[in-house]
């Protein structure tokens, strides 16, 4: 295996950042959209040769230094027994979503059981290139599965769960603390499958106060995390001058959205390693701005503890070339 990303996630000096990008193998790679055509996203998903397939897009691409499965989020929702489809034009849809306190009392499926394609597609992938590359499995967290398990689709302000966690503060708690249990252990399912490290995305925990952020999710993200025994990466959206709170998740790396300054979030978070944060709306740009700002982002990481990456995931119509140029731009740095 290539090491460089495990290496950056663990704190030490590397000869140069590893590269890889949130949602990299999706929509901007036009072979992607051709496979696609022939099935719905459950169906690409859920299908470990279809899966491993567009895997392997980007590595075929760019060769980044980090591979992370092509899977989704709300893979977890379906030992809940919860059923959900990808709806055009809306997003992920959840047909039997929480609309009481009742409806958080779940049967739980055996996860390995009910997702046992993921565990298969990590050792597809580790057996085609992870000798070459570092194999990233990732999950949802707790309070962004319970705002689409409450709103029953996307939220931008997450008022559902919002009310209902007022409303009903008990089964809040045990609705997070139930998504916290399931994805526990599908993230230590996806390291003994083959993931040499793992990302959790509690995206939308960041609408939380900073009271809300410590009391009902800090916790469950230091259950999580610390259950599992490959370098983990932390990421909430909308985290800036709340660091510490990610800092204290025990993560190995805490992830960084672009609205924060790599050198201000290097100071307050000391010697914890990083990942991230170039603008996705940069990538647009002409190459030579796109390598520009790529350097910024390294210049001010620093050369231990980083990984680069973007500060959230690439957009449908970013450039395949725009791209490899914030990817090479990674290797050709030498220290």
């Amino acid at each position: 295996m290539s090491d460089l990303l495990v290496r950056a996630a663990r704190g030490e000096r590397t000869e140069r950042p590893p590269v890889w990008l949130m949602r990299q193998a999706g929509r901007h790679i036009p072979e992607y959209r051709e496979i696609r055509s022939n099935y719905t996203f459950r169906e690409a998903i859920s299908t470990p040769e279809v899966a491993e397939r567009i895997t392997l897009l980007p590595w075929e691409l760019y060769e980044p230094d980090g591979l992370v499965m092509f899977s989704d989020i709300l893979t977890v929702l379906e030992p809940l027994g919860f059923d959900y489809h990808i709806e055009s034009g809306v997003g992920p849809v959840v047909e039997n979503h929480v609309t009481e306190p009742a409806d958080v009392e779940r049967d739980v499926a055996d996860v390995r059981t009910e997702l046992d394609y993921v565990g298969e597609l990590l050792e597809r992938l580790q057996s085609s290139v992870g000798d070459q590359t570092s194999i990233i499995g990732f999950g949802g967290g707790p309070l962004t599965l319970a705002s689409y398990a409450v709103a029953g689709k996307p939220s931008k302000t997450h008022w559902p769960l919002r009310q209902f966690r007022a409303k009903h503060p008990d089964a809040f708690r045990s609705l997070l603390a139930t998504f916290a249990d399931v994805v526990a252990e599908y993230l230590q399912y996806q390291a003994e499958a083959g993931a040499d490290v793992v990302q959790l995305f509690d995206t939308y925990a960041g609408v939380l106060s900073p009271e809300d952020y410590e009391e009902f999710v800090q916790p469950l993200h230091q259950r999580i995390l610390s259950s599992v025994d490959v370098p983990t990466i932390v990421f909430v959206r909308r985290m800036g001058g709340r660091l510490d709170l990610l800092k204290e998740t025990d993560a190995d790396v805490v992830s960084l959205d672009w609205t924060v300054d790599m050198a201000d979030a290097r100071d307050q978070l000391g010697e914890t390693p990083v990942q991230g944060n170039l603008d996705p709306s940069h990538l647009f740009g002409s190459e030579a701005f796109v390598r520009e700002r790529t350097q910024a982002v390294i210049e001010k990481a620093g050369p231990a503890g980083h990984i680069l990456n973007l500060g959230h995931g690439v957009h449908k119509d970013t450039p395949v070339e725009n791209v490899r140029a914030f990817v090479e731009t990674a290797k050709e740095i030498q220290r």
